[in-house]
């Protein structure tokens, strides 16, 4: 009997096109779900018979009372070599290998750029406009040259936004709280003194930090007070670190001139989210790791992980 591999998330339903599974044929059944399972119940009753789960980033969490309900499951793979809503020892408890995969940070950022870009020249409304036979050049764009770029983080993604930015003619200046003057110099941007000159100083502001007790929640009401109602932010990273209410009020009274977000608090993001309506807002379906290159990493080794698994020999393994 051949095992199950449930793919979660396959929204594109491309999990068998970006990867040759054929090696796998005669011993694992791939079955690719194309729609979100909101809670706990629904996910342990699609899991019900998988031996082998196959994971996008950290959209789905993996607590123990949900690795308790699959008795079947034996190897987890995620994609990417970070998860945090995996539960390591739950799943050593319950017997569950747990490998992951390489992703490129290329991806988020060109996003980044092509969110800041959309944003700061109103290209959608703009196309929209266009194709229904609106205004003739309703809007007028924001310059980037000469214009400071605030980067909160600068770590793989946020250093390669920077250099980008500098490439436009920017201005760019980092933060974060272990950011040192020598990794700045490094990367050739200026250091802020602090969170607050960095916001009320920038343009721009795009958010490159990873999610934990001293980021969630890090631009609250106050924080975002500081920004100028000139100014733009871009939110790649994880929902969390920005206030969603806090930004909401700020777009809603027009205290910022725009934001665009790829990342959202709950995912995907429900039919009524004030998010969906908001003004000055561009957004996306987390489309920062989403790409032809990362997805056939994703899936080929996805493909590997299974194959080194059931030779005995696991790869890649979490954390």
């Amino acid at each position: 009997m051949r095992l199950r591999c449930a793919v979660l998330d396959d929204f594109q339903r491309v999990a068998t096109r970006f990867a040759d599974w054929s090696s796998l044929a005669d011993r694992v059944e791939v079955v690719s779900h194309d729609r979100h399972f909101a809670d706990e119940d629904a996910l342990a009753a699609a899991l019900a018979d998988a031996d082998i789960v196959v994971t996008l980033r950290e959209r789905v969490p993996f607590p123990a009372t949900l690795l308790a309900r699959l008795p079947r499951l034996k190897l987890l793979i995620a994609s990417g070599m970070r998860n945090t809503v995996i539960d390591y020892e739950a799943a050593e408890a319950h017997g569950v290998t747990v490998c992951g995969t390489a992703s490129s940070s290329t991806p988020p950022v060109e996003l980044t750029w092509a969110l800041l870009l959309g944003l700061a020249r109103g290209i959608v409304e703009e196309s929209n406009a266009l194709r229904t036979q609106g205004p003739w050049q309703s809007t007028v764009g924001a310059d980037l040259h000469g214009r400071r770029l605030g980067l909160l983080g600068l770590g793989k993604i946020g250093s390669r936004v920077a250099q980008v930015g500098l490439a436009f003619g920017m201005e760019v200046s980092a933060w974060s709280q272990n950011l040192t003057k020598e990794r700045a110099d490094e990367v050739g941007v200026a250091l802020a003194p602090s969170l607050q000159d960095l916001l009320a100083g920038s343009d721009f502001v795009s958010v490159h930090l990873a999610l934990g007790d001293r980021t969630r929640g890090l631009l609250g009401p106050a924080e975002l007070a500081l920004l100028k109602p000139t100014a733009h932010l871009i939110n790649t990273s994880r929902a969390a670190i920005v206030d969603q209410d806090a930004l909401l009020a700020a777009l809603h009274e027009g205290r910022i001139a725009g934001a665009a977000v790829d990342v959202f608090d709950t995912e995907p993001l429900p039919a009524d989210h004030p998010l969906r309506t908001a003004p000055r807002l561009l957004a996306t379906p987390h489309l920062g790791y989403v790409s032809q290159a990362n997805y056939t990493t994703y899936y080929g080794q996805a493909v590997e992980n299974i194959e080194a698994y059931l030779a005995g020999s696991p790869v890649r393994r979490l954390p």
